[in-house]
């Protein structure tokens, strides 16, 4: 190696295949020589380097000084490439630092874990030892009591015949200091020390002594909670427990005892704090629902109030899903005047005799029937006699008809029940079908059945409406296609849907009381499907489904939407229109039906639960939604009934109304009260009155009947019921004026204006305005008016007084008060 103008020149064996040689320069200082061979990168420290040394590199093993600043891209001294070395060595010393940290933490851990691993294991081991020292205890005393019951034992035992009795008294010494002994140690552990033995009651006899019964003996749960106080002791002292909060369910009334079983407190506790809100009660003494949420929460529970009625949520309707609901076979209600075909139409329409089975040809109770027809639809109807139950359904709300077919007679036309059925169907709001019966008798006009129709707002097709007319012959059999057709059609606009898998929900179309069966009801399932051994709660009864049967008699397994059967298994009768709900538990529909019998009950033992015109006056002002009266009106004779009819619409104005739901001539019939009951309307007869059983079951149901023989008299009381649905006008009444001359601050009661009265009279009871550049700024009412130092009721004009606002104080010398009073003046029609 040579020096030749400031350069160096290595010779290799292999000349230039050997490889390249390369030089780095920093300043005119070689630093480092770098071999590029083939295979490797031999990097060659500079002469007189220190042996070991690294050479300097730039990062990743490339060289600094001349060859890397040969590399570097442009733009970039010498310094700032040094700078950039140093941060790079910075954030490796940065990056050993805080490995070195870690680690210390890490052992830090390690040494925290082990110290409270020592920790615990010598508390367990405290523990261990205090559980031998007390069981070491327990031996002890255990063996001294055998000793003193061998002393009792050889003292009591006679001697034998021949030998002296001088042995029998020398166990007493011994005995006496050990006596002793024990009451020392009594008397210096006190009263709660002897709570572990318990001391024993009465005499100690030899075979108590001797086989260990002398003395209480501990429960296993107080042997429980020794040792976890002795386990708790060791561990150094008892740690407070944690309060349970717990939600309490609050009825309307419930007793001291069953309160703190709820709220799992000592009675002697909910007693105490009782006493400390001033109620005076024992465990056994019933309190109010107010007075036992104070308590509940001053202990720090959570209420839930509760009422008797919460018990029929079980059986609250669910909304199913639109995916679970499946067509339902529509019901079909049957109605019409007697002996206008209704049974026969539809004897007709399922090939059944059912009127020869009917005393005097006349239906005495419901019929339900399923229909199939020859296009596969099935069909439910039901067959009423008059109208009774199906007033009495809707009145319980158990809307079970989908579509009523109003049967006319064509050589009859339009009668009083055909009137009734109309007015039901509209009260229902359900679509109706007209039928023109015995279109096959030769007095038949049709004509005249649909011109009567239009006097009752019943327009039919043929008379440019909307209401469906078929012309039928149930002898014949004329035009029974076609009303099936017309029903499928409404069937099909209704689009009757219904979600069978889930509990049944059905209603009582009729119940009687069989001989032979018991109760049985018909009921119609709306939902679900009812299946035998289902529990059920039906208004005020309950039971098991032992058996159902269909409309032919046959017994079936189940029956879904829309299907009549015959149930079997109540416990009592229930009422027509009462809704079977199908429950989980007997108990559950046990305690529904109670609930139901003692609401009817108080219901029926409430004084003035009647319908009276007074009660519906009361509740019109008190519920402002109500803006119509309705009312039922009978007459001796038509023009009459539509006298009272046109008198009645002229009633009322733009807030107001009177609507007549019914109005017919003859006598007050059951009829009328279940469609007043149903309505919660009252019944006017002019000239009539009502025949027995419509008293009966007004009085029962507590509709109000009122005759009239002047018509001016029954458009009077109407025109006054109507008026109590008025609102009362309200207006203000100027009554006096009164200037605040100087205000002053009182204590106790703030700031009081002495006023003078300029004009009118200041009364304590009217309401008030402060004026400020007759602006008002405040509006309300006095607290206190005096005259000189006594509170006054009112002062007069010319007279200085002092007032004081209620809630307000921001009062100055120069404000005008404004007196006025309020009165309320009654609306008439």
């Amino acid at each position: 190696m040579s020096d030749n103008d400031g350069k160096k020149t290595l010779g290799l064996r292999g000349g230039p295949r050997s490889g390249n040689v390369k030089q780095s320069f920093s300043h005119g200082r070689t630093k480092n020589v770098v071999v590029e061979t083939k295979r490797k990168r031999v990097v060659v420290p500079k002469p007189g380097a220190a042996p070991g040394a690294k050479p300097a590199s730039g990062g990743m093993g490339k060289p600094a000084g001349g060859a890397a600043a040969s590399k570097r891209p442009a733009g970039i001294s010498d310094a700032e490439m040094e700078r950039r070395l140093k941060a790079l060595q910075a954030a490796k010393a940065r990056e050993t630092e805080e490995a070195a940290q870690r680690e210390a933490e890490e052992k830090a851990r390690a040494e925290e874990r082990e110290r409270l691993r020592a920790e615990k294991e010598q508390k367990e081991r405290e523990q261990r030892e205090a559980e031998e020292r007390a069981r070491a205890k327990a031996e002890e005393e255990e063996r001294k009591a055998r000793e003193a019951a061998e002393v009792a034992k050889a003292a009591s035992t006679p001697a034998p015949k021949g030998e002296p009795e001088v042995a029998r008294p020398a166990a007493k010494p011994a005995a006496a200091p050990r006596k002793a002994e024990r009451e020392r140690e009594d008397r210096g552990r006190g009263p709660k020390a002897r709570e572990d033995g318990g001391r024993r009651s009465g005499k100690l006899t030899l075979n108590q002594a001797l086989s260990g019964e002398g003395g209480r003996q501990k429960s296993m749960a107080a042997m429980k909670r020794k040792q976890e106080r002795a386990r708790q002791k060791a561990m150094g002292g008892s740690q407070p427990r944690e309060k349970v909060v717990r939600d309490v369910q609050l009825p309307e009334a419930i007793t001291v005892a069953e309160l703190a079983n709820r709220m799992t407190e000592k009675v002697a506790d909910v007693v105490k704090a009782l006493m400390q809100n001033g109620v005076m009660a024992t465990q056994n003494q019933s309190i109010d629902a107010d007075t036992a949420e104070l308590i509940i929460e001053e202990f720090g529970h959570r209420v839930t109030r509760v009422s008797d009625a919460d018990v029929e949520d079980v059986i609250k309707e669910v909304e199913d899903n639109e995916e679970d609901l499946q067509p339902r076979p529509p019901v079909i209600t049957i109605m019409g005047h007697v002996d206008h075909g209704k049974t026969s139409l539809l004897d007709a329409i399922r090939d059944a005799k059912v009127v020869a089975g009917e005393a005097g040809g006349i239906t005495q109770h419901i019929g339900a029937y399923q229909v199939t027809t020859e296009s596969g639809a099935t069909l439910s109807f039901l067959d009423t006699p008059g109208h009774a139950a199906f007033t009495s359904m809707r009145s319980r709300g158990a809307q079970v008809t989908d579509i009523v077919v109003l049967v006319v007679a064509a050589d009859d036309a339009v009668m009083p029940q055909t009137v009734e059925a109309i007015n039901h169907a509209k009260a229902a709001k359900v679509p109706m079908i007209v039928a023109i019966n015995k279109i096959d008798k030769p007095e038949a006009n049709p004509t005249k059945v649909r011109t009567d129709l239009l006097q009752h707002e019943v327009v039919v097709e043929e008379m440019s409406g909307d209401v469906q007319d078929v012309e039928v012959s149930a002898i014949s059999g004329q035009g029974l296609d076609e009303l099936l057709e017309a029903i499928a059609l409404q069937a099909e606009i209704l689009e009757l849907k219904a979600n069978p898998n889930r509990a049944a929900v059905g209603a009582v179309i009729e119940a009687q009381l069989d001989v032979g069966r018991g109760p049985v009801a018909t009921v119609l399932v709306q939902n679900g499907t009812l299946r035998q051994g289902d529990i059920f709660v039906v208004g005020e009864q309950y039971g098991k489904v032992r058996a159902l049967i269909n409309d032919k008699g046959e017994r079936v397994k189940e029956a879904g939407p829309s299907v009549p059967v015959e149930v079997l298994g109540l416990n009592g009768t229930p009422e027509a229109g009462d809704v079977l709900n199908v429950t989980e538990t007997e108990a559950q529909a046990r305690e529904i039906a109670e609930y139901r019998a003692n609401v009817a009950k108080e219901k029926r033992a409430a004084a003035g639960a009647a319908t009276t015109l007074e009660q519906l006056m009361q509740k019109a002002k008190e519920d402002e939604s109500v803006t119509e009266l309705p009312i039922l009106v009978k007459a001796d004779v038509q023009g009459s009934a539509e006298a009272i009819v046109q008198a009645m619409e002229k009633i009322g104005n733009e807030e107001v109304r009177v609507r007549v739901l019914h109005s017919g001539v003859g006598a007050i019939t059951e009829t009328d009260v279940g469609l007043a009951e149903a309505s919660g309307a009252p019944v006017f007869g002019f000239n009539v009155r009502a025949n027995a059983s419509a008293r009966n079951t007004a009085n029962q149901k507590g509709v109000e009947i009122r005759y009239y023989s002047v018509i001016y008299d029954l458009v009077d009381d109407v025109k006054a019921a109507a008026s109590g649905l008025l609102s009362a006008e309200i207006r203000e009444k100027f009554i006096g004026y009164a200037e605040i001359k100087e205000v002053f601050k009182v204590s106790g009661v703030g700031k009081v204006a002495g006023c003078l009265v300029t004009e009118g009279v200041a009364r304590r009871s009217a309401g008030v305005r402060l004026l400020r550049d007759n602006v008002v700024v405040h509006e309300g009412t006095l607290k206190t008016l005096k005259r000189f130092k006594d509170e006054v009721p009112e002062v007069q004009s010319g007279q200085e007084c002092g007032m004081a606002f209620e809630n307000y104080d921001d009062i100055r010398p120069g404000d005008v008060i404004e007196i006025f009073e309020r009165e309320e003046i009654e609306r008439t029609l």
